[in-house]
């Protein structure tokens, strides 16, 4: 490979990961939300006794942005799960082949749930759609969140397998 192609690659990964750095970081955050929607729950359910219609769904959607937003960088930092008895015993090489393949079947996943996403959100937004709940909240921004940390998951799994496919070529990014 190019000296060219290997740092334009870098760049790429390197930009990815920042993103998701940024991203992730901030999704953590969004579990403390959701602890002071549920302590509001306990406080006015419990306390003043006149539940709120709201705190279960919105803690729902804190949750699934949290989960989803955060996606990314939990890859990004090799959180997700794996059979590792097989995989510590290989070398870096090996790994990275492995996991170039796996790779590419995530990647052809992602691609097909954000276009799902994509398309969920479009018809949200267009009419409108709102939750069969008491509530009733629109549904468009949950979906557009949700799309939005599946494309973000689907650019990491890019920048990995780029990293796996260069490093299973002997070679480093640049």
């Amino acid at each position: 490979m190019s000296s060219f192609i290997l740092h334009s690659l870098g760049k790429y990964v390197r930009a990815v990961n920042a993103i998701n750095r940024v991203v992730g970081y901030f999704s953590m955050y969004l579990l403390v939300l959701m602890l002071g929607i549920l302590t509001w729950s306990v406080f006015t359910n419990g306390i003043l006794n006149s539940p709120s219609i709201w705190v279960m769904e919105m803690a729902q959607f804190t949750m699934a942005a949290y989960y989803l937003l955060g996606a990314g960088f939990s890859m990004q930092q090799g959180a997700h799960v794996r059979m590792d008895f097989l995989y510590e015993r290989w070398n870096k090489r090996r790994r990275s082949v492995v996991d170039s393949l796996t790779s590419v079947f995530l990647i052809f996943y992602l691609v097909i749930l954000v276009v799902g996403g994509w398309q969920s959100s479009a018809y949200a937004l267009e009419y409108g759609q709102r939750n069969h709940t008491v509530w009733r909240p629109y549904m468009a921004p949950i979906k557009i969140i949700m799309t939005l940390g599946m494309l973000l998951m689907l650019l990491q799994a890019i920048a990995e397998l780029i990293k796996d496919a260069v490093t299973a070529l002997g070679k480093e990014l640049k």
